[in-house]
């Protein structure tokens, strides 16, 4: 199994979830044969989806009946719309984020997210 070092790529050491209204300690990715060609196949690599959780996605329960997983939204570097699907796994003491399946988002679900973030923002400004 290998996990990224968050601290030695700069990656996420922290996510803000949602669901459980609690900040995570992430001590890096969990990726292996389980999970990277499921992740791989929509033309997603590795990088852009530990980008997005590099930023401030939006993290969402996922309805999965036999494990914990959750949904996140968000941008690459680049810009690039991000879906992806995730749970924590716990190792040796470390919460490690393992990525089940990711894609790149379609345009309608582009314009809702934005659509979304915008009118979060403007509440926050009041």
């Amino acid at each position: 199994m290998e996990a990224c070092d968050a601290k030695k790529k700069n990656h996420a050491t922290n996510v803000y979830t949602n669901a459980y209204d609690q900040a995570m300690k992430l001590s890096g990715f969990n990726w292996d044969a389980g999970n990277w060609p499921k992740c791989g196949k929509h033309g997603v690599s590795r990088e852009e989806i530990e980008e997005v959780f590099t930023g401030w996605p939006a993290i969402l329960a996922d309805p999965h009946l036999t494990e914990p997983r959750q949904r996140a939204i968000g941008q690459t570097q680049a810009g690039r719309y991000v879906f992806v699907v995730f749970m924590f796994r716990e190792t040796d003491q470390k919460t490690l984020l393992r990525p089940i399946s990711a894609r790149f988002m379609h345009q309608k679900e582009i314009d809702h997210y934005e659509k979304q973030k915008q009118a979060a923002a403007n509440v926050a400004l009041r």
